[in-house]
């Protein structure tokens, strides 16, 4: 019987244009250092924000993996 364990990390990941960009750019990220990611879920969400206007969108990911045998 094979089992397998997954981890969760963190990651904190940020876009100019929309709060789906940042996912989008911190998954991309997060691959080239992270193997076998199976999934990832939006823990926060917020924005900064510069004379009245959308700054930033940032994205705090929760990012599971499946850990090498």
């Amino acid at each position: 019987m094979s089992t397998s364990v997954a981890k969760v990390t963190e990651i904190i990941c940020a876009s100019s244009k929309s709060f789906d960009d940042a996912v989008e750019n911190g998954i991309a990220r997060a691959s080239k250092t992270i193997k076998n990611i199976k999934n990832a879920w939006v823990a926060d969400q917020k924005v900064t924000v510069s004379d009245g206007k959308i700054d930033e969108y940032r994205v705090v990911l929760k990012v599971t993996f499946v850990l090498d045998e």
